[in-house]
């Protein structure tokens, strides 16, 4: 593959960015060249301005790094990865895109952008094809991740398009990482579970669309897909869960799914992607799985676990799925984009 490539990690010191931070150590393609952070962390080593909260020590190679403020000037990469939160990360994606920089970005700011594509890469990676569109016009270009919910609950769908889904009810049980550091407050998760997650059902109901739609040159037509959704937040660390009921025009009975779903063949194997895993999604026999303490690191965080595929007493299909919510739905679905993009010579 050459030199290494390198990348900039925006809103490095917070639980995302120290994934991408991690992912970053050892990549055979891409190499750690510099992390943002806040007022408050800029000009300090990254070592001493980060709660690190993956065990251990910040890996060295980022360490000793002094934390830059987020933005464009005296960034030397080639591409950046945004862990920020929403309510900066337009704003400065937008800066880093009109600097020429290539954008790509776990927050929710932009996901529903036209210009901007809303990759999972097993699914949509023709939706890359906006990226050099927008280069056009902004010089960069930003692509986004999706909400870790969504993610598991597309994985777990892709496999089952060609029965024809009309309509998707999910029930989410979120883990406490996904509310970030320090996030809910314990005397609010113990012995509890909080039925309301901010903006999590709206983007449920919304980002499929985009990611099952149709590429244009205009953007993205959106799937005829009803999604409706319930999000809870339950004391688990890290692993949302959902309960997922689908309605589809033709009909399988419970073992002509599970076979569907256990088959489901990555777009994206023959391009050897160093995070990508052979079965993005995996379908397991035991009824009292997945479970997210066992089942989450699956395929390294990556891979989406399965189980309780049945059919109920109105024909559509029931099912379990299990995605590790800041791998597979954030840092490391992230990183996968990013090496996807420069497969395809897209950075």
């Amino acid at each position: 593959m050459g030199a290494k490539i390198g990348v900039a990690v925006l809103g490095a010191t917070g639980v995302v960015g120290q994934r991408l931070v991690a992912a970053l150590k050892d990549h055979p393609w891409f190499e750690l060249s510099a992390v943002t952070g806040s007022e408050r962390s800029a000009g300090l080593p990254y070592g001493r301005a980060v709660n690190w909260r993956l065990g251990g020590e910040a890996p060295r190679c980022a360490a000793e790094m002094i934390v830059k403020e987020t933005s464009p000037d005296g960034i030397e990469a080639s591409v950046v990865l945004s862990a920020l939160d929403s309510s900066v990360a337009a704003d400065a994606e937008r800066r880093f895109r009109a600097a020429g920089f290539t954008v790509v970005s776990n927050a929710s700011a932009c996901r529903l952008d036209p210009e901007v594509p809303l990759i999972i890469p097993e699914i949509n990676p023709s939706h890359l094809a906006l990226a050099p569109i927008q280069r056009a016009r902004h010089k960069g270009a930003i692509v986004t991740n999706p909400n870790c919910s969504t993610i598991g609950l597309c994985l777990a769908l892709a496999p089952l398009m060609p029965l024809g889904p009309r309509a998707v009810r999910v029930t989410t049980l979120q883990a406490l990482s996904g509310a970030g550091y320090p996030g809910v407050a314990s005397l609010d998760a113990i012995d509890n579970v909080l039925p309301f997650i901010a903006g999590e059902e709206e983007k449920l109901e919304r980002e499929p669309l985009k990611i099952f739609g149709d590429i244009k040159s205009s953007g993205v037509v959106n799937a005829r897909l009803a999604v409706s959704a319930q999000c809870n937040r339950v004391a688990v660390t890290e692993g949302h869960l959902l309960s997922v009921s689908v309605e589809t025009a033709q009909r399988l009975d419970e073992a002509e799914a599970s076979a569907l779903l256990n088959s489901y063949p990555s777009k994206i194997a023959a391009f050897g992607l160093p995070s990508a895993v052979d079965k993005p999604v995996v379908v397991m026999e035991d009824q009292s799985r997945p479970q997210p303490r066992l089942d989450r690191d699956s395929g390294g965080g990556m891979t989406v676990t399965v189980g309780r595929v049945r059919k109920t007493a109105a024909g559509d299909l029931r099912l379990v799925a299990l995605v590790h919510n800041t791998i597979r739905g954030a840092a490391g679905g992230t990183l996968l984009i990013a090496e996807m993009m420069k497969a395809q010579d897209l950075l």
